[in-house]
């Protein structure tokens, strides 16, 4: 039923023009398309790579602490350093466990690496590489 069903992420913004730069300038983002007149700040859709996301401004703040998207990539420690290079500005990294190791803003553990940042938003932001 849903086999053929395109995808796409709602992330939560406050400011359009802020998250766009952010998307299209840091992230490489195609942006598909933006509301016009008086919604063409409350919704745009942009496209990171295969996946669709759409920019929405809520009606009233909300609060997402547990709920963040991930860019699958095939090397992390490359794609943390391009996007640094856009000024983007990783978390610290934190261990796991024991056998984690860190490097820089990259958590290495036995089945993947993990790196966070956080858009203009505040919406957080995770790259995945699987080991």
């Amino acid at each position: 039923m849903l086999s053929e069903a395109r995808f796409a992420t709602i992330i939560p913004i406050r400011n359009m023009n802020r998250a766009l730069k952010f998307y299209t300038g840091k992230l490489g983002a195609k942006l598909l398309m933006r509301a016009q007149g008086d919604m063409k700040d409350y919704w745009a859709s942009v496209k990171v790579a295969k996946s669709e996301f759409w920019l929405v401004t809520p009606q009233k703040h909300e609060k997402r602490e547990l709920s963040y998207s991930v860019f699958v990539v095939k090397n992390i420690k490359s794609t943390v350093s391009g996007l640094k290079k856009k000024g983007v500005r990783f978390q610290r990294a934190e261990k796991m466990s024991k056998e984690t190791k860190i490097d820089g803003p990259i958590a290495y553990d036995t089945f993947g690496a993990a790196a966070f940042f956080k858009d203009t938003e505040g919406n957080l932001l995770m790259l995945w590489q699987e080991m």
